[in-house]
C-alpha cells in the first residue's frame, strides 16, 4: 500500500500526519512502528490520522499514536499540527477548528505561525507526593493528567537532569502502573518562566517538546512554586510555549497552550 503523507512539527515534537477522512485507511501497530522509525521509516514522535466527524460540535477526530505503535489519548504539541494540518486539507488555514481527542473536545486557534489549544481540564493533580527510587533516592514529585498521566520533578539544573535514566524509572515505577506515566523535569527560570525536559511514554525516551508535559509542568510550577501566569516554557527543541489558565489556588481550569506548528515535508511511502 502507497500512503501520501506529512510531516509536521511542534516545538521539536515531530508526527506523521495521515488524511483518512474517508475512513478507508486500516494500519495496524507495527505498521506505525515502522513509518515512526527514524532509520527505516519516515521518523517520528508519533503519528496521527485526521478522521471526519465527532461529537459535541466536532469538525474532526484526532487519532493519536506514539512511535512504538500504541494508541494514546492525547498530544499536546500533536494537536497543534493536527489542527493546522486539517486547516490545510480544508482549505482553510486560518479558521479556527473543533476537533475530537480520546481525552475529550479541543479547540485550536491561528496567530500566524502559531496555534493556541484549548486543553481539556486536568485531572489527577497531586502536589507534592513522594517517590522512592534506585537513581534518586527518596525525593518529592508531583502528578498532573493534562490529557495523558505526566509526573513533574524539580531540578536545579535541567542539563544535569538524568532524563533517561531516572526518567525510564518513574515511567514504569510500581507507583505507576499498569498505563506509566510520562515524566518531566523543570527548572524555574525566572518569576513566570520554566524550562521542561520529558521522557515521554511510548517513545521511551526524551522529546525535544511535549506539549502536555509543558501544560503539566507549568500548572505544577504555578501550585507549588507560584511561577507567575502565564507561564513561558522552553523545551528542549529550543522553543518557547506558553501555558495560560485560571487557578483558585487548588483547581485548574480553562487551560490554554500556545506555540508553533509547522509542516516539514510531504511524500508518499510504501506500507
Amino acid at each position: 500500500m502507497r500512503l501520501s503523507f506529512a510531516k509536521m512539527t511542534g516545538a521539536g515534537n515531530d508526527f506523521v500526519m495521515l488524511d483518512n477522512r474517508d475512513g478507508v485507511l486500516s494500519i495496524d501497530r507495527d505498521s506505525i512502528a515502522r513509518l515512526c522509525d527514524r532509520h527505516f521509516g519516515i521518523g517520528a514522535d508519533g503519528l496521527m490520522l485526521v478522521e471526519a466527524g465527532g461529537d459535541g460540535g466536532a469538525e474532526f477526530v484526532m487519532r493519536y499514536f506514539n512511535a512504538d505503535g500504541g494508541e494514546a489519548e492525547m498530544c499536546g504539541n500533536g494537536a497543534r499540527c493536527f489542527a493546522r494540518f486539517a486547516r490545510m486539507l480544508e482549505g482553510e488555514p486560518g479558521a479556527p477548528v473543533a476537533f475530537q481527542t480520546r481525552a475529550g473536545l479541543v479547540r485550536a486557534e491561528f496567530d500566524g505561525e502559531l496555534v493556541t489549544v484549548d486543553l481539556t481540564p486536568p485531572q489527577g493533580l497531586r502536589i507534592k507526593g513522594w517517590i522512592q527510587t534506585r537513581h534518586g533516592g527518596s525525593f518529592e514529585l508531583h502528578d498532573c493528567n493534562t490529557g495523558v498521566p505526566h509526573a513533574v520533578v524539580f531540578v536545579e539544573d535541567a542539563d544535569k537532569a538524568m532524563v533517561s535514566e531516572l526518567g525510564r524509572e518513574i515511567r514504569f515505577h510500581p507507583n505507576y502502573q499498569p498505563a506509566g506515566t510520562n515524566v518531566n523535569f523543570v527548572q524555574i527560570l525566572g518569576p513566570d518562566a520554566i524550562r521542561v525536559r520529558t521522557y515521554e511514554r511510548g517513545v521511551e525516551d526524551e522529546t525535544l517538546a511535549c506539549g502536555t508535559g509543558v501544560a503539566a509542568s507549568a500548572i505544577v510550577a504555578h501550585l507549588a512554586r507560584g511561577v507567575a501566569l502565564p507561564v513561558r516554557v522552553r523545551v528542549q527543541g529550543g522553543d518557547e510555549l506558553q501555558v495560560s489558565f485560571q487557578s483558585d489556588g487548588e483547581s485548574v481550569t480553562g487551560v490554554r497552550l500556545k506555540g508553533p506548528a509547522a509542516l516539514v515535508f510531504t511524500g508518499e511511502i510504501e506500507v
